[in-house]
């Protein structure tokens, strides 16, 4: 499977693209009875961990945020779709680095926190593609609390 596939054009689940699709800005900002975060939030976690590994990726030395929620910055009331865009523009990034000649580097430098630290490009992709799929899961659900499902352009059956 190639980095666009494992981020972008999803088999597994429905593609990023379509789950974010058709939301106004205060469907987005809504917050569902029982939900921690709104969607709008979840995808701002998205873009920010995105960001962090599309900069290692690059080569910029930066430590992992010190506590979990410095990884959840608040969007502004109001502002998608631009956290939806971000994300989007953030795939392309991750996919850029997905070249098939590279996947077996190692991030340099290494991720400071042993779990990531023997990371290779491949792990990393595959590592936010998995976060992603997490997240997006939650819009799928909160989507559906909402009466938000399926998006404008359908949704698979089974």
């Amino acid at each position: 499977m190639n980095s666009r596939e494992m981020l972008i054009d999803t088999v597994a689940y429905i593609p990023p693209a379509r789950v974010l699709e058709g939301l106004t800005p205060e469907q987005a900002d809504s917050h569902v009875p029982g939900a921690t975060h709104s969607i709008a939030q979840i995808v701002s976690h998205i873009v920010f961990w995105q960001n962090w590994f599309c900069r290692r990726l690059d080569g910029v030395h930066e430590p992992m945020v010190s506590a979990a929620a410095l990884g959840w910055p608040e969007p502004l009331a109001g502002s998608w779709p631009e956290p939806q865009n971000q994300f989007m523009v953030g795939l392309e990034r991750l996919v850029a680095h997905g070249v098939p000649q590279r996947l077996d580097e190692l991030v340099a430098p290494a991720i400071e926190f042993p779990p990531l630290a023997h990371f290779t490009i491949g792990d990393a992709l595959a590592h936010v593609a998995q976060h992603n799929a997490h997240h997006l899961g939650q819009v799928v659900l909160l989507r559906q609390l909402m009466g938000l499902w399926p998006p404008p352009a359908g949704s698979w059956t089974w």
